[in-house]
């Protein structure tokens, strides 16, 4: 096997052979392009002829993610070996899509029954709640859901309820996260004491954020009269004793391992929420969903998995590009929380500075990765992804269909799609800029000759296309493990660990340690001056 650096000097020298090659060259060099550059999974199809790379130039990355062992960790992965270092754990979240006749294990020990039964649980407990078994503590059935939670226990859900909007058919879902009060009282303006269940999402049940915001939930539901208040919760935790001291019963609170990250839980019963909107079978095929594409990506070779593909495309861009950031750009309304789901899913886990030795990393690794959903992006930043000084890189998601609506404006948005895409890739040209004016009729050579800068387009900007048939609970679930592994792939690549979040606690100890001095007690002496500072203005105006 080729060293790894040998295979970093080859894709340089790959690099500064295409620097100064044009899409539209490399287009008018191969007309197979599109065939060459494209791979697919039954309807999902991978479009990667508007990179700035060549089928040579993917075979050299290629060769790196050889060298990097992705296919040795990826099998590590599904066996279960704790390839979270740092935290000595396993990372099965592929585990809780698995069909029940799977075979995952931990340590030894099989994990699946647990995970059959835990499904069993909640997907029951969400039938329940729909149809009107489960009532609240007045006997009158749950009109409204709020999930209160945050980072992997909110967006997981928030994305996927708000993704499969036309499945719904339950009572409606509403999702509280900020720590900011006014998050949970705009809520709680839209619903109704007497039919409201609330689920709180925490692991440990101690999550800050997540905690004072069901507090204040519970005061709300008690200060409107409301009988039995613990019987409008539901607890997702690991931590009975304190959903116990919290007054939820037993049998309302579901759990998952420790081996679940919370950027990879909304398999788990994080996913509740949906269940609820969608049902237990629409939930099923969400899960159906996302285990095609582990299929996938375990057993298909790296020249066609399509992960793989996705992730190397990334690292041409990242790393021999040098393109800090992606937009994720999906043609669906009802996508409209997707890059904000990818977001934390990326930037948590390939946000590092250190290798999985705890060396510094050789190269850049995580990508800045931000979006809207398309048409409005267009209106918006997309000027600057045009004629902007700095590159940035485009991935589209668009569907050949509809799931409601109206037909014409579908065509529409696919033309949009398109059009984007095209002129990111090809642009136009000063000579095609001033011929277009002429042709126009509305100006003359010296107007057209004046204008000409402003409205030619560079081209030459990356983009890749992701088309599905269809935005269903099956697709979705599909969509979102490619990404996890796409992930998971850079990671191997760059030699670190994808499934720790440092980052994220240091902030949570600071926080805790600040909120005494805000509530009136003495400022600390070892605070650093700036913080000293902050503190003594914020505690200015107060009694």
């Amino acid at each position: 096997m080729t060293d790894l650096q040998t295979c970093w000097d080859t894709l340089t020298a790959e690099q500064a052979r295409l620097a100064d090659r044009h899409l539209r060259d490399l287009f008018a060099d191969d007309r197979d392009r599109p065939a060459r550059l494209t791979a697919r999974l039954d309807d999902l199809l991978i479009d990667l002829s508007r990179e700035r790379l060549d089928g040579r130039a993917m075979n050299a990355l290629l060769d790196l993610a050889r060298a990097a062992g992705v296919a040795e960790r990826r099998d590590a992965l599904f066996a279960g070996e704790k390839l979270n270092s740092t935290e000595n754990r396993a990372v099965l979240h592929m585990s809780l899509r698995a069909p029940a006749d799977a075979t995952f294990s931990v340590d030894g020990q099989d994990v699946m029954s647990g995970i059959v039964t835990t499904r069993d649980r909640f997907l029951a407990f969400a039938e329940d709640i729909r149809a009107g078994r489960i009532t609240a503590s007045g006997g009158r059935a749950y009109k409204d859901v709020v999930n209160i939670g945050i980072g992997g226990s909110d967006l997981g859900p928030a994305m996927a309820v708000r993704a499969l909007s036309p499945d719904h058919d339950g009572p409606r879902l509403h999702f509280v996260s900020n720590a900011d009060g006014t998050h949970l009282a705009d809520i709680l303006k839209q619903v109704a004491p007497a039919t409201t269940l609330f689920i709180v999402a925490s692991k440990s049940f101690t999550t800050l954020e997540t905690m004072t915001n069901a507090h204040a939930a519970r005061r709300w539901l008690e200060a409107a009269g409301t009988p039995q208040a613990g019987d409008h919760f539901v607890a997702v935790s690991t931590n009975i004793p304190a959903t116990k001291d919290f007054g939820i019963p037993e049998d309302r609170v579901f759990g998952f391992s420790d081996w679940v990250g919370g950027r990879y839980s909304v398999w788990s019963a994080i996913g509740l929420p949906l269940a609820i909107a969608i049902g237990a079978d629409g939930f099923r095929q969400f899960l159906e969903g996302a285990a095609s594409m582990d299929a996938h990506f375990r057993t298909a070779p790296l020249e066609s998995n399509l992960p793989v593909l996705l992730a190397m495309a990334g690292i041409w861009r990242r790393n021999l590009m040098g393109l800090p950031t992606v937009a994720l750009i999906p043609y669906d309304q009802r996508l409209e929380f997707f890059a904000a789901y990818v977001q934390q899913l990326d930037m948590e886990s390939n946000g590092k500075r250190v290798t999985r030795q705890g060396a510094p990393v050789a190269t850049a690794t995580g990508p800045i990765i931000w979006g809207e959903p398309g048409t409005n992006a267009q209106h918006s930043f997309f000027q600057l992804l045009h004629q902007g000084t700095d590159i940035i890189p485009v991935d589209f998601i668009l569907n050949r269909q509809a799931r409601d609506g109206l037909p014409g404006q579908h065509i529409l948005l696919q033309a949009s799609c398109l059009a984007q895409a095209q002129a990111l890739a090809f642009g136009r040209t000063a000579e095609e800029a001033e011929q277009a004016m002429l042709r126009s009729g509305k100006h003359d050579k010296l107007d057209a000759a004046r204008l000409t800068p402003h409205r030619s387009f560079p081209g030459n900007r990356p983009s890749t296309l992701i088309l599905q048939d269809r935005l269903d609970p099956f697709s979705l679930g599909r969509l979102i493990a490619l990404f996890e592994h796409k992930v998971f792939v850079q990671g191997t690549v760059w030699g670190i660990n994808s499934f720790d979040q440092w980052g994220v606690e240091l902030g949570k100890q600071l926080a805790e340690r600040l909120v005494p001095a805000l509530n009136g007690d003495a400022i600390p002496d070892n605070l650093d001056p700036a913080t000293r500072a902050t503190l003594a203005a914020l505690r200015e105006d107060q009694p």
